[in-house]
């Protein structure tokens, strides 16, 4: 399928999913994922998924997602915060870099191919809303589940070398990034995220490809950037400016968006909202059973395998545990990570029912500097819903 055709493609699944989505909607709850299922309408490049809006487009992974490593294309959750999306795209586009650099660039993907040493990094991204339906009362914004997270293998040229290029002016110190969405009306502000030098490591990449594919149009295509260990919400798609500055701009989606309360709970009081708030940046620790499902029925005596994903912002996963008693007792999963400590940890655990009933599985990652998962319960609120890691769980049926 040509890009610049997507839409025109994708028209009969937008007039389809006005009706899915405010259904899925109005069946939403303060539990992650819980039953939810796709709206049986697939967007061009993806499988049917959990749709919650086709305008933008904002797609959540199935639970079935997270037995894998790897996230294929197809099945990877769609973000975008502003609803007009270029709806042609060909060679000609270009990524501008300016701002307090010596020489200004207009790179075209072809450039980033042909004249930057490719790096490959494996990575998760993640919404800050992820499992945002779980707080209790309900935040504002999307009321994802548990799906608005994926982990791929990202190709690229590395933004340092990309800004050596264009040569950084003295007192260079912060950097915007802007993708080609727009807002639909004048007074909405971009969406234009910020970082500051120290913060732009090696493995910070501009990826053209992503699983030895093209980016997937509704995950970037052409480039996106690639921030491993950070929340989405600089992972900025469709990238077409990149401005250094000597100083902070003040930014919506820096000054307003994307913040949490600071201080040493990162949590507030709806009745009392914290005064003092900083910006998301490193994911904390978290998991994800993607076998079996709520509300699957599984046979007395038989053999499951207990499977799923955990990550965290980088320092890596030691160890995911399975609890079957609500928590009171916990047995170690076995782990597999071929992809290092920004991918998924991938964990399986061998289990045997003797009793019929229902059953509840509980998976509680810790990673390698101590952190674990806290019960639900424990988890406190704050006014974006960011950054929900609960101790996950699937209700079975025995019989």
């Amino acid at each position: 399928m040509k890009r610049r055709d997507f839409f025109k493609t994708s028209m009969v699944a937008s007039v389809a999913l006005l009706g899915s989505s405010s259904e899925l909607l109005a069946g939403t709850t303060h539990k992650p994922i819980d039953n939810r299922k796709s709206s049986g309408v697939a967007f061009p490049e993806k499988k049917p998924m959990i749709t919650y809006s086709n305008r933008p487009p904002l797609l959540e992974s199935l639970r079935s997602t997270f037995t894998r490593g790897i996230t294929e294309n197809d099945e990877f959750f769609v973000r975008w915060h502003l609803p007009d999306i270029p709806t042609h795209l060909d060679d000609s586009f270009k990524i501008k870099v300016g701002g307090l650099v010596k020489k200004e660039l207009n790179l075209t993907v072809k450039d980033l191919k042909n004249n930057f040493k490719p790096v490959e990094v494996t990575a998760v991204v993640q919404c800050g809303g992820n499992s945002r339906s779980a707080f209790d009362p309900m935040p504002g914004g999307i009321q994802w589940g548990s799906g608005a997270t994926g982990c791929a293998k990202w190709k690229g040229v590395r933004l340092i070398d990309v800004l050596k290029r264009a040569g950084l002016q003295n007192g260079a110190e912060w950097i915007t990034f802007n993708g080609a969405e727009k807002p639909a009306y004048d007074k909405t502000p971009d969406f234009v995220r910020e970082l500051e030098l120290s913060e732009i490591k090696d493995n910070v990449i501009i990826a053209y490809e992503m699983n030895g594919e093209d980016l997937p149009y509704l995950n970037g295509f052409p480039v996106r950037l690639i921030v491993p260990g950070y929340y989405s919400d600089s992972w900025v798609k469709m990238l077409s400016e990149i401005t250094v500055y000597d100083k902070y701009k003040h930014l919506f989606f820096m000054d307003k968006g994307y913040r949490i309360a600071d201080n040493a709970t990162e949590s507030e009081d709806p009745k009392n909202l914290a005064k003092k708030t900083k910006p998301i940046t490193f994911m904390n620790v978290k998991s994800i059973i993607g076998y079996p499902d709520n509300d699957m029925v599984l046979r007395k005596n038989s053999h499951i395998v207990v499977r799923g994903v955990a990550w965290d912002g980088g320092s890596g996963i030691a160890k995911v545990l399975i609890s079957t008693d609500g928590g009171k007792t916990w047995d170690e999963a076995k782990l597999k990570n071929k992809n290092g400590n920004f991918a998924y940890t991938e964990f399986r655990y061998a289990y045997k029912p003797t009793k019929t009933g229902e059953l509840t599985f509980m998976a509680k990652a810790i990673n390698n500097k101590g952190e674990e998962q806290p019960f639900a319960e424990d988890i406190k609120w704050n006014r974006g819903g960011y950054k929900y890691n609960g101790i996950d769980s699937v209700k079975v049926k025995v019989i």
